[in-house]
């Protein structure tokens, strides 16, 4: 179980020297405050709540937007939390199992092309029933629906990272007769941390995203406020306050380099030592509150006191097996599985779709749908347009910093915060700019998507640029080709597999965040554009299951049919035409 214990120190016995100490003190005394907030905070979450008086909107007062912002960032750590316990079962189930494969990961495919806000109004009834009476139902809901942003794509690196295991570690588990258990925290976790980690952290940024959705929920004629900073937002935006939001956006910033300097750097620099082979990063990672934990003592006796737990968790496991699927299988007795499988699986999905299509025409028609692709056609204009405006401006941009080692180290960290802040803080701005200038929302939709799904293509030109190997940079240069040759022989082969992958993440960021930017508001002045986001959104708004059901049921149709019949043919192109091994 050494996967429990992350941050432990050095055994080596010696003189606890100042540094020890001082380290140690820093850890308790932050254990301290944390634990102190953490009670603090748990009083508002089981607070009272009566559904028909509860409030439509927060205080915009300065003095509360400390304890907003502790609210909105507990939320988030409980849904990353969630998110990766989702990640493990879902991933391992879908890794090891080659019936349910077939099931989740297509399932898994579209379960993140659907809105967050449609499993809002799906769920929400849900979570007040499971909760009666109590705020833990709605701050139920409100952490649902960040894990819905976060969860997917942790859960898509995790399954790869277990698809592509190297034989030779697959044998060794096999040889060493690891149990199922001991097999996941001593070598699944361990060969898939690199990646989850960072697409952890790509994920939180997502969630950010969501906040105002997810702390303001208007479903069903009704609007329910939580505390936090994205209502906080929400209202000073309701009253045109301009001076709160400033404040709001400060704040948020404050937040975003607090936890990328606390949180995810020192668990990227952490997560080095999982790194396999004798590779190493080219880029050291760094970590002052790493550096003062390894300094700390109370990781290792930490670690001490919980090692008898891990052990009786090894023992208790056993019985579930060992970590040894046959190698050798029936043919005909799998051919029969498979097909008693597809057939109940198809019963299954066909009866669903039948009930659903039935109430969809009991409700409004099935000519809802035309009317619903038609509008998703509009928001698809839009997603292009965004995706080859940002095209054009990222990826000159990443391939300068990635390819220049002295401009990463300044320009990569102030990426990251700009990735990772909340876009939505500045549609109020926008907004009040396209009412001022008289500018269609059809027009200006499409930078409102854009302020949060263009990162995405930037993040993933800086990582494949940054890529490109020395040798067949230096022989660009001696063999003295001209910029525009370079560029067209190497650079932009070299960075288009890592394009294709931005690509494909802004896309899908695109269409989500279509539902928060197609129907935007300052103060009394509400703006709405033609698409399929505005009109899930007020289908959502308005309590209309039906149209919720129409315009989800289009949007993934979109995008799942976008993936296979354009960016799936691009990562086959990537994989065969353009790749460096």
């Amino acid at each position: 179980m050494t996967i429990l214990r992350p941050f432990a120190g050095s055994t080596s016995v010696g003189v606890r020297s100042r540094t020890r100490l001082a380290a140690d003190a820093i850890v308790l005394v932050a254990f301290a405050v944390l634990l102190f907030l953490l009670i603090r905070l748990a009083e508002g979450v089981g607070a009272p709540f009566n559904p028909s008086t509860a409030a439509s909107s927060v205080s915009t007062d300065p003095a509360d937007l400390p304890y907003y912002a502790l609210r909105s960032l507990l939320r988030m750590f409980v849904a990353l939390l969630a998110s990766l316990l989702f990640t493990f079962v879902y991933a391992t189930a879908a890794a090891r199992s080659r019936r349910a494969e077939k099931i989740l990961i297509p399932l898994l495919d579209i379960l993140q092309s659907v809105p967050v806000l449609a499993f809002l109004s799906v769920t929400l009834t849900i979570w007040l029933v499971l909760f009666p009476g109590s705020m833990l139902g709605l701050e139920c809901a409100s952490v649902f629906a960040i894990f819905t942003s976060q969860a997917w794509n942790m859960t898509f690196s995790f399954y790869s990272s277990l698809t592509t295991q190297p034989r030779d570690l697959d044998e060794a588990a096999r040889l060493l007769r690891l149990t199922k258990w001991e097999r996941f925290w001593k070598l699944d976790v361990p060969s898939g941390m690199i990646p989850l980690v960072w697409n952890g952290m790509m994920s939180f940024g997502g969630g950010w995203f969501f906040l105002v959705a997810s702390e303001v929920i208007s479903v069903n004629n009704h609007t329910y406020a939580l505390p936090g900073i994205g209502s906080f937002v929400a209202a000073a935006t309701d009253q045109q306050n301009i001076p709160a939001i400033l404040l709001a956006i400060g704040v948020m910033v404050l937040m975003v380099i607090g936890v990328n300097t606390l949180f995810w750097r020192p668990l990227t620099a952490w997560a080095e030592k999982f790194r396999m082979g004798d590779t190493t990063a080219q880029v050291a990672q760094r970590s002052v509150t790493l550096d003062v934990l390894r300094h700390s003592g109370i990781p290792r006796y930490l670690g001490m006191a919980f090692r008898p737990i891990g052990r009786g968790l090894d023992l208790a496991t056993r019985p579930f097996g060992l970590a040894d699927r046959p190698l050798l299988v029936n043919p005909g007795r799998r051919r029969a599985g498979d097909i008693v499988f597809a057939v109940v699986v198809g019963l299954l999905v066909a009866w669903g779709a039948v009930e659903m299509l039935v109430y969809i025409q009991g409700s409004v028609g099935l000519v809802e749908f035309g009317r619903a692709v038609l509008l998703g056609l509009a928001t698809f204009a839009r997603v292009i347009v965004l995706i080859l405006v940002a095209t054009l401006i990222w990826v000159p941009v990443g391939v300068w910093i990635g390819m220049n080692p002295r401009v990463t180290r300044f320009a990569q960290p102030i990426v990251q915060v700009l990735a990772s802040f909340p876009a939505n803080f500045l549609f109020p701005f926008v907004t009040l700019l396209l009412i001022r200038t008289g500018v269609s929302l059809d027009i200006g939709g499409v930078f409102l998507m854009a302020l949060g799904a263009q990162w995405y293509i930037l993040f993933n030109v800086i990582a494949g640029a940054s890529a490109i190997p020395a040798d067949l940079r230096e022989a660009s240069v001696n063999l003295g080709i001209t910029r525009w040759l370079r560029w067209k022989a190497l650079i932009l082969p070299a960075v288009f597999s890592s394009w294709v992958t931005g690509g494909i993440t802004a896309a899908g960021g695109a269409w989500n965040a279509s539902i928060v930017s197609e129907v935007v508001g300052y103060g009394h002045t509400t703006l709405t554009a033609t698409g399929l986001g505005a009109y899930i959104a007020n289908a959502t708004a308005a309590g209309d299951f039906a149209r919720t059901f129409v315009g989800v049921i289009v949007m993934t149709l979109f995008v799942v049919g976008i993936n296979r019949l354009f960016w799936r043919r691009l990562y086959r192109l990537a994989e065969n035409r353009f790749s460096l091994t």
